[in-house]
C-alpha cells in the first residue's frame, strides 16, 4: 500500500511538474514580489507629498488651485488599499491605477508651474525635494516595468499549453496589468502656456515677481 501511495504521489508530481505548476508558484512569487516593490515606491511618493506642499506653500502667491489639486490626489491615491489582493481584482487595480496617475499629473503640474517661480526654485529644500521626487518618478518606473514583466510571464504560463490545463484544474486565472498607454493620457500634465504673450504684463509680472 505504502509503495502505491508513493508511486502515486510520484506521479502526481511529475504531472504537476510537466503542466507548469511549478512554474506556476516561480511566477507567482515573481509578481507578489515585483508588486510589493511597485507599493514602497508610490509609498516613497505619497510620503515626499506633505513636505512639497509645506515648502511651496511658503510662496506666499503659488497657485492655490495647482497645491490643493496636489493634496487631493495623493489623498486619492493613498485611500486605496494596496494589498496583494488588488492585482487579481480588474476594477480595483483600475481605480488603483487611475488614482496614482492623478497624482502624476498632479505634481508634473506643480514641478511645470515652479518654473515661474525663481524665489521658489531658488529654495534649497525645495530643489532637494524636487530631486527626489525626480529619482523616487524614476524608481516607480523601474518597479512599474518589472511588474509588468512577471505579470506577463505569469499571464503566458496561464494562457500557454499543457500549463492551461493546471490553470484550470488549480483556478489560477490571468493577473491585471497596468495598461500604460491609459495611464499616459492620465499623467499628462495640463499646458501652462507661460510662453503666451499676456494680454497684461504689469499684472502678471506683479502677480510673479517677488
Amino acid at each position: 500500500m505504502r509503495k502505491l501511495l508513493s508511486i502515486m504521489t510520484a506521479t502526481l508530481a511529475l504531472t504537476l511538474t510537466g503542466c507548469g505548476y511549478n512554474n506556476f508558484q516561480t511566477n507567482d512569487e515573481q509578481v507578489k514580489a515585483s508588486w510589493s516593490e511597485v507599493i514602497n515606491q508610490y509609498q516613497r511618493r505619497a510620503d515626499l507629498v506633505p513636505n512639497l506642499v509645506a515648502t511651496v506653500k511658503g510662496e506666499a502667491k503659488f497657485e492655490q488651485d495647482t497645491l490643493t489639486k496636489v493634496i487631493e490626489a495623493r489623498s486619492k491615491a493613498t485611500s486605496i488599499q494596496a494589498t496583494p489582493e488588488l492585482v487579481n481584482d480588474p476594477i480595483a487595480f483600475q481605480k488603483f491605477q487611475a488614482a496614482q496617475g492623478e497624482l502624476t499629473g498632479a505634481l508634473s503640474r506643480l514641478m511645470v508651474v515652479s518654473e515661474n517661480y525663481p524665489n521658489l526654485r531658488a529654495n534649497q529644500g525645495f530643489r532637494d525635494l524636487s530631486a527626489q521626487l525626480e529619482g523616487t518618478e524614476n524608481r516607480i518606473t523601474v518597479a512599474r516595468n518589472r511588474y509588468i514583466k512577471s505579470v506577463a510571464d505569469y499571464n503566458v504560463t496561464v494562457r500557454s499549453f499543457p500549463s492551461n490545463l493546471t490553470a484550470m484544474v488549480m483556478g489560477y486565472k490571468e493577473k491585471t496589468n497596468f495598461s500604460v498607454e491609459n495611464e499616459k493620457e492620465i499623467s499628462k500634465p495640463p499646458s501652462v502656456g507661460f510662453d503666451t504673450v499676456p494680454s497684461n504684463p504689469a499684472a502678471t509680472a506683479s502677480g510673479t515677481a517677488k
